[in-house]
């Protein structure tokens, strides 16, 4: 007989109910195959799931869930049961029955609704009605049989959701449990955030809400803190996996031992948590651990840790993903070494893919990819950063220029970079078009590089556009600006710097830097007007390919001036000049290393060997 208000006896007895751990885990350890239906062993082998039941009570769970996670008409399909869907639900309750019946205790049964494992429109062809239907008709027969509380759980899409909660309304009077489960980057597979996640919940109306399989208890607890920060009155589940799943010798294997499990009850607890349990990987030891816990501690978790409400908004807040690669090496204060590659004018990218793998071996952080140099036609940047990112593995800097771009294009840019992962971002102005292959193309632009790092830091990377509405969730964007050293202006290049550190730049990388005593002078009267500058600085290298390269650049170049000694070192050097060329921008990071963070390569003409040389040299002194 079902009794829906034990739940609440228990919550105000206990402050926290423990709920059991993975069925199919154990299941498979007694030799059913995964390609088995598991649903089906409660007609098959009833006595092997009522004894993983009774295991889990004497472990101390409260709560045991019935072995019908995927127990609905579209999984059971798979295997030709679809016709049994009320069959197999009810023995899976009674199963659950006779285990509490056995045990003499308060155990709560809790039917265990599973994904449909199908999607539902918009990003599939099953529609909600028909979804409504199959869950339905799974937790008729759930509750019919006795089950005293719904466990929606290992969700991936709200839609889906609000469907299962819709039914369970529709057909009875059971507490609700709804749980999803997140990604490595704390997202759901359709990549929503703890907070919306949370906030979709609690406006369903669901009893608990909460995470389940997922990562492991650290990630879990992290995502439990997020939801709370959205939805702090809301009562919490929190049903980890053991680890991430490994395949050892043809076994699948997880890594979380069931002290570590111990460890995490009481933190969940503290956390806020209201019901607590294992998904995947876990076993009775697991469940026992953490009872023992639970009984040894202090007291009853009734007032989960405080939550500073002043900061906790409705709105999207800061991005929760970690931080990039470069941002880590930055806040270390390690040395960074950076290089630049034009993308190709072509669609081929295996020269530049070889370029970037040898760049990578050779020792380089982060490959920065510039948009359209010298105002020429080239694929367009963020493509060739999403490639160097996934078949190469090195990080990259994607250069993006306001020049050419209106507020639309600008914002759609971003969200497309961000979305191929592509994170770090150097704002500039960019190249006229007047010089380069269409001077007569589109050279308008809405905002300048200042503006564009308030948008992307003050707006973007706080969950809204430049207009004030919320694009989703806030994007994690590491934004960088460029420098002049060596400028003509100094007053005019410093108020500009003042101007980019106000809008939120994280870094900055300078042109080429020939002389470094201008740009040690540059930084000491920085220093000496506004203060130590807190901004990590890539200083711009461009090794000199020969003598007709250097005078380019000395004579055409706005803002690089080559001093005369070195220009001599280069026209006298002839048939060695890129060896020259290499030793001068070794000598000159060497004058400027003390000044700087890292280094920002310029390989000339694509002679990405030349930049191999000098990352070399540097790694080999650092």
């Amino acid at each position: 007989m079902a009794n829906p208000d034990l739940l609440q006896e228990l919550l105000e007895k206990d402050g926290i109910i423990l709920a059991d751990g993975a069925m199919g885990t154990m299941l498979h350890s007694r030799g059913v195959s995964f390609n088995a239906c598991f649903d089906e062993l409660n007609l098959t082998q009833p006595a092997l799931v009522a004894e993983i039941h009774q295991e889990y009570i004497s472990a101390g769970a409260q709560i045991i869930e019935t072995n019908t996670f995927g127990a609905n008409r579209y999984k059971l399909s798979a295997h030709g049961l679809e016709d049994k869907v009320r069959e197999i639900n009810q023995a899976a309750v009674k199963l659950a029955q006779r285990a509490v019946e056995a045990s003499f205790k308060p155990i709560l049964i809790a039917g265990s609704v599973g994904p449909l494992g199908v999607r539902l429109a918009p990003f599939g062809r099953v529609q909600p009605e028909q979804a409504f239907d199959a869950f339905r008709e799974q937790i008729e027969a759930l509750a019919e049989a006795g089950s005293d509380l719904l466990m929606v759980e290992t969700q991936t899409d709200l839609h889906e959701v609000a469907e299962a909660v819709r039914a369970a309304r529709a057909v009875c009077q059971l507490p609700v449990v709804a749980t999803l489960t997140f990604t490595r980057d704390d997202r759901t597979l359709l990549g929503d955030s703890p907070q919306h996640v949370a906030r979709t919940l609690s406006e369903l109306g669901v009893d608990i809400i909460g995470a389940n399989c997922s990562s492991g208890p650290a990630q879990l607890l992290r995502i439990l803190s997020l939801m709370r920060s959205a939805a702090p009155q809301a009562h919490y589940a929190v049903m980890p996996n053991a680890g991430w799943p490994e395949r050892v010798s043809g076994r699948i294997m997880y890594p979380a031992t069931a002290e570590y499990f111990g460890d995490y009850a009481r933190s969940f607890c503290e956390a806020g948590a209201v019901f607590i349990g294992g998904c995947c990987g876990t076993t009775p030891d697991h469940i026992a651990a953490m009872r023992q816990a639970l009984d040894e501690g202090e007291g009853v978790c009734l007032e989960p840790e405080a939550l500073d409400l002043e900061v906790i908004s409705t709105t999207p807040s800061a991005s929760s993903e970690p931080p990039t690669k470069l941002a880590r090496l930055f806040e270390e204060d390690r040395l960074v070494i950076s290089v630049e590659m034009d993308p190709p004018r072509g669609f081929s990218t295996h020269k530049l893919l070889a370029g970037a793998s040898l760049l990578a071996e050779a020792g380089a952080d982060v490959i920065n990819v510039a948009d359209s140099p010298m105002a020429r036609m080239r694929m367009s940047p963020w493509a060739v950063c999403q490639l160097i990112q996934s078949q190469v593995g090195l990080e990259t800097v994607l250069h993006f220029p306001t020049r050419g771009r209106n507020l639309l294009r600008v914002q759609g840019d971003l969200l497309a970079a961000h979305a191929l992962g592509v994170r770090n971002v150097f704002v500039v102005m960019g190249d006229p078009t007047a010089i380069g292959d269409y001077p007569d193309a589109m050279d308008d632009y809405d905002l300048v590089p200042t503006g564009l790092i308030q948008l992307i830091q003050q707006g973007f990377n706080q969950g809204v556009d430049h207009a004030g509405s919320d694009i989703g969730e806030a994007t994690s964007f590491f934004t960088g600006c460029a420098l002049n050293l060596c400028a003509q202006d100094l007053d005019r290049e410093m108020q500009l710097l003042q101007k980019k550190l106000a809008a939120g730049a994280s870094f900055a990388l300078t042109q080429p830097v020939y002389e470094p005593e201008l740009a040690a002078k540059f930084i000491e009267t920085y220093e000496a007007r506004f203060g130590e500058l807190h901004l990590p600085i890539l200083v711009g290298l461009l090794p000199l390919y020969n003598a007709r390269h250097a005078s380019f650049l000395h004579h055409e170049v706005p803002g690089i001036q080559i001093p005369d000694p070195i220009l001599s070192r280069i026209e006298k050097a002839g048939d060695d000049a890129p060896k020259t060329g290499i030793q001068v921008a070794i000598e000159l990071f060497d004058a400027l290393s003390t000044m700087v963070q890292g280094v920002y390569l310029m390989p000339p003409f694509s002679r990405y060997d030349m930049a191999a040389e000098i990352i070399e040299a540097i790694r080999g002194k650092a």
